[in-house]
């Protein structure tokens, strides 16, 4: 099941990249990330309720409560600069540079997480970076 919201997760994702070069034709990246940023607190909150799990708030732990909201704030920092860029630069370009997030996380679940990094996932961030490299010079 994971496999299949991984490959929704990239569509979405695809989307989101078309969508927003359009729709931040003439508006500030700023602005446009926060009513972005609004919409996908309405849908977060709204599957909460719709699922029934926001009883479960009382248990999070403090530890959790640090760590979602550093990547809260990443996640922000992420979508201010991707949004400035892609209103400065080619979505052809902009994109498969922000997507070289998946070596960076990999690097970093390596030293951090203590993930296996194989022959095979040094060989995917090769091609990953070779690949991006091509797409943007």
């Amino acid at each position: 099941m994971w496999l299949l919201f991984a490959i929704l997760s990239s569509v979405f994702a695809a989307l989101t990249s078309i969508l927003a070069k359009v729709g931040i034709d003439g508006v500030n990246s700023n602005l446009a990330t926060a009513i972005r940023t609004v919409v996908v607190l309405i849908m977060a909150w709204g599957m909460v309720f719709l699922t029934n799990v926001q009883g479960g708030i009382g248990e999070i732990s403090r530890k959790s409560w640090l760590f979602l909201i550093l990547s809260g704030m990443a996640t922000g920092a992420s979508w201010l600069c991707y949004y400035k860029a892609l209103q400065m630069g080619e979505a052809s370009k902009v994109v498969p540079i922000d997507k070289m997030s998946v070596v960076i996380t990999l690097v970093l679940a390596f030293v951090f997480l203590h993930e296996k990094f194989t022959v095979r996932s040094a060989v995917g961030c090769l091609l990953i970076g070779a690949g991006t490299l091509i797409m943007v010079v």
